[in-house]
């Protein structure tokens, strides 16, 4: 029988119960900033520049905060980690001792005969 491994836990996606809150929460905050801008298009006095503001934002929330609700987490993806890899522990760090390098030479010239020694 062939094991798979089992998902990390940072790799599964939220609870659809806290999605689901979370979305509910971020329209009904959207639609009370829409509720507000409709009362000041009527409310503030005298009309100028910033009761078109109020206007365009009261006419458009709508439609944003249903487009963010709808979008949810789905659209986020979620990388996948893998459970194996680790960090080393401090003691592991602190017992290894730096070594000297190993230096490995190419020569790319053809190799001269050995000079006899005096």
């Amino acid at each position: 029988m062939k094991r798979t491994p089992d998902a990390a836990v940072t790799s599964l996606p939220r609870a659809p119960r806290d999605e689901a809150r979370d979305r509910v929460r971020h329209y009904a905050i959207t639609m009370g900033i829409r509720t507000i801008c409709f009362i000041l298009v009527f409310t503030v006095q005298p009309m100028g520049w910033w009761t078109w503001v109020f206007a365009i934002a009261a006419a458009v929330l709508p439609y944003i905060a249903v487009v963010f609700a709808n979008a949810g987490d789905d659209s986020v993806s979620t990388g996948v980690e893998s459970p194996l890899i680790e960090l080393e522990s401090p003691s592991e760090q602190q017992e290894e001792t730096p070594r000297d390098p190993q230096v490995i030479t190419v020569a790319e010239t053809p190799a001269r005969p050995a000079e006899p020694r005096s």
